[in-house]
């Protein structure tokens, strides 16, 4: 029902987006071009550190958890004892 727009529909897509943005058009679009690269790097930096890390010691990951456990059972004890 709703696929990619054919031909007509690209036409007038194009002579809406000069008629909003004229002279401006180029610009526009290769500013849009820089943030989508900008996103993808970003994006891959994250998965490059998630992949990193899972390498480097996936038993590192399940460790932390449990320490991070301790430290808050360890502060809600210390703060029932300062209430307390």
């Amino acid at each position: 029902m709703f696929g990619m727009p054919g031909g007509i529909e690209w036409i007038v897509i194009l002579i809406v987006a000069l008629l909003i943005f004229g002279k401006r058009l180029p610009e526009v679009m290769k500013s849009m071009g820089r943030g989508i690269v900008e996103f993808k790097k970003g994006v891959k930096g994250v998965e490059d550190d998630v992949e990193e890390a899972m390498d480097k010691d996936p038993g590192k990951l399940a460790s932390s958890d449990s320490s991070n456990e301790k430290v808050e059972t360890e502060n809600k004890e210390e703060s029932k004892e300062m209430k307390g």
